[in-house]
């Protein structure tokens, strides 16, 4: 599996035409970034990014904790929500919840709080966020993996096929991706290149 995280400012295209090339290629779960718009923007691009996603099956997740987003209209289509390792747990989860880890003691977090999945980053040196690291590594990915208790997806620098079979061979359940697809011509293209 492939999670696609969003980044507008990477994106050569209108976000909805880079997700929609995306869940055409194969991608079922998409986070949305962009925290820094305007709640009802960000609720309209939430509403926008669902009609795409949807059709396929997919699963669109919300990136943050924010009280009340459940409820909050274009906020309502989300399928769950996908955490930064610093955000504390939500007072009522909806759906799938995902959170963003870095170390062994962030996965035993996650695991004991009951999340569906982890990223784990960097595994490798990564454009998007630069100096970001140091790079985790296979062995490292494979130790944490092994440890876990609960899907790890390898996320950073995954921009190859050939990354992305060494992830899951090094025990992730798959990985996920964000400037290697918003920075694509062709992001089904992309995403097509990083499944199994």
């Amino acid at each position: 599996m492939v999670i696609v995280f969003t980044d507008r400012r990477q994106a050569r295209r209108p976000l909805p035409e880079v997700v929609a090339a995306a869940v055409e290629g194969g991608a079922r779960t998409v986070v949305l970034r962009e925290k820094d718009l305007p709640d009802g923007e960000r609720a309209d691009l939430a509403a926008r990014l669902y009609e795409v996603i949807a059709p396929a099956g997919g699963r669109l997740l919300l990136a943050g904790r924010e009280a009340g987003w459940a409820d909050r209209a274009g906020f309502a289509v989300a399928d769950g929500q996908h955490l930064a390792a610093a955000d504390p747990w939500p007072d009522a989860p909806r759906g799938m919840v995902g959170r963003s880890c870095h170390d062994a003691g962030e996965l035993t977090r996650a695991a004991a709080e009951g999340c569906s999945y982890a990223t784990l980053s960097p595994v490798f040196p990564s454009r998007s966020k630069p100096g970001y690291g140091p790079p985790l590594g296979l062995d490292r990915l494979r130790g944490l993996c092994a440890h876990a208790g609960l899907p790890v997806y390898a996320l950073g620098g995954v921009e190859s096929a050939d990354r992305a079979a060494r992830c899951r061979a090094a025990g992730a359940a798959g990985v996920a991706v964000m400037g290697a697809v918003m920075r694509a011509d062709d992001p089904a293209a992309v995403v097509k290149e990083l499944m199994p």
